[in-house]
C-alpha cells in the first residue's frame, strides 16, 4: 500500500530545482501554478468521487498525476495513479475518497 500520510512542508527548493532541471529563483512561480491548479483539479476530483462519475474520476485524476510528476511530487503521482486506475477500471470497491483526502492532506503541506 502507498504512503498515504504525506508532508512537503521540509521540501528542499535547492534540490527540488536540480531534480527538475530548472533554476532555484522559478520554483515559486512553479509552486504557486501548482498549488493553484491543483485545487481546482481537487475540487473537480472531489465532486466527480461523490457522484461516482469513474470517467471524471480518471481525467482528474490524470490531471493531479501530470502535475505532480512533474515537479517530483512522487508521492501524490502514485496515490493520484492509484485513483486513475481503480477509475479506468469503474472500480466501485475501491476507497477514492481515502486517496483523494490523502493528496489533499499532502497538497495541504506544501507552502511557498
Amino acid at each position: 500500500m502507498l504512503a498515504l500520510n504525506v508532508d512537503y512542508s521540509d521540501l528542499d527548493y535547492d534540490n527540488l530545482a536540480l531534480s527538475i532541471g530548472i533554476k532555484n529563483r522559478y520554483i515559486p512561480m512553479i509552486m504557486e501554478s501548482f498549488l493553484k491548479e491543483t485545487d481546482s483539479i481537487l475540487e473537480a476530483l472531489e465532486e466527480s468521487i461523490e457522484s461516482k462519475d469513474y470517467d471524471k474520476i480518471r481525467l482528474n485524476a490524470h490531471a493531479i498525476k501530470g502535475s505532480a510528476g512533474n515537479i517530483k511530487f512522487n508521492e501524490i503521482y502514485e496515490m493520484a495513479m492509484e485513483i486513475e486506475s481503480e477509475a479506468a477500471k469503474k472500480n466501485n470497491e475501491f476507497d477514492y475518497k481515502l486517496y483523494f483526502d490523502a493528496i489533499k492532506n499532502a497538497v495541504g503541506t506544501i507552502s511557498l
